[in-house]
């Protein structure tokens, strides 16, 4: 994936952590893993690597708030999510 691409993905997925945020119901804290990265989808003179993090970041953010359970399509994209964050994180 191209870095323009990836920076759209993460645009996108800003988008409805925000939509999230907004609903009562959701414990927002679930992104503070995000917020603390500091890289958001306007930060162009960011790598790659740290915007391809931060989606992996956010990503299983958004999985923990779908998820039913660990066992759920969510709750399971949200665990390999993390996996590649990690990934991700370690390559930083």
């Amino acid at each position: 994936m191209h870095k323009d691409e990836l920076l759209e993905l993460h645009a996108k997925m800003v988008s409805i952590m925000e939509h999230f945020r907004e609903m009562d119901e959701i414990d927002a804290s679930v992104f503070d893993g995000y917020d603390e990265l500091d890289v958001t989808p306007d930060d162009v003179h960011k790598s790659k690597s740290e915007h391809k993090h931060a989606v992996f970041v956010l990503g299983n953010a958004l999985a923990e708030v779908m998820a039913e359970d660990e066992f759920s399509d969510a709750g399971r994209i949200g665990k390999r999510m993390q996996e590649l964050a990690d990934d991700a994180e370690s390559k930083l």
